[in-house]
């Protein structure tokens, strides 16, 4: 009897350490804002490291990067934070932008301008991620608009002639697609044939073809973006009467 009592004392200690662990493991999980928000930030830390070492051109890319990714997770920022979203998308993000197309740029100046926005940046994380979750709407919306950033980056890579980042863009948004294509077609069967449609004439126009009609894939994307964007505005509506 002692023996069989020392085996349900045991198992109920597994069984409590088992919970406990489990409870751990759900407070620290991240819920999606944060976790999103945080993914880009490596791109201003690497725009930082390039400026340190005085590489205009891979600090210029790797606020390209910043600036595809912010257009996924902005909607939060401005939900969550008016002031923190104009000063990070009106003030910080054309200021930084304009001083890495000049010619010769003040590199100290622009150094301390990235500097500063990360810190605002890493600010606003913090502030977000003591709140209180928003309606789960939002979190539809970022996904959409997190994968819809790969399509953003085609048109401005093929007018500037840059068909192998066009390519990789396009192959980019076709791999995330399936991770929101269900969610698209439950809300709008029209636009996600439409898009599905367009997509696959988009890979034969621009994969499939040595020398891609600019124009004509152009017209393709601008296309599978409006059907793309009918849906984000739709749930964006949603979510904002809901709030």
């Amino acid at each position: 009897m002692q023996q069989v009592h020392r085996i349900g004392i045991s198992m109920f200690t597994t069984l409590a350490i088992f919970s406990c662990v489990s409870q751990v493991s759900a407070a620290d999980e991240e819920r999606f804002e944060i976790s999103s928000i945080k993914a880009i930030r490596p791109t201003l830390v690497d725009t930082i490291t390039a400026l340190q070492q005085r590489d205009v051109a891979r600090a210029k890319a790797a606020f390209e990067a910043y600036d595809s990714g912010w257009n996924g997770i902005e909607v939060y920022v401005n939900t969550r934070n008016k002031d923190m979203y104009r000063l990070l998308e009106l003030e910080f993000q054309p200021r930084i932008i304009k001083a890495l197309d000049r010619p010769n740029p003040d590199i100290p100046e622009l150094l301390a301008d990235v500097q500063a926005m990360l810190v605002k940046f890493d600010e606003a994380v913090s502030i977000f991620g003591n709140a209180a979750p928003l309606n789960p709407l939002y979190d539809d919306i970022a996904r959409l608009r997190i994968v819809r950033a790969h399509l953003r980056e085609v048109t401005p890579a093929l007018k500037a002639g840059d068909i192998a980042k066009a390519r990789k863009s396009f192959e980019a948004f076709e791999d995330t697609w399936f991770n929101i294509e269900d969610f698209v077609r439950a809300r709008s069967l029209d636009a996600y044939v439409a898009i599905e449609t367009g997509m696959v004439q988009i890979e034969q126009a621009l994969l499939m073809s040595d020398q891609p009609d600019v124009a004509a894939v152009t017209g393709l994307v601008g296309g599978v973006m409006n059907q793309y964007n009918a849906v984000v505005t739709e749930v964006q509506k949603e979510a904002r009467s809901a709030q």
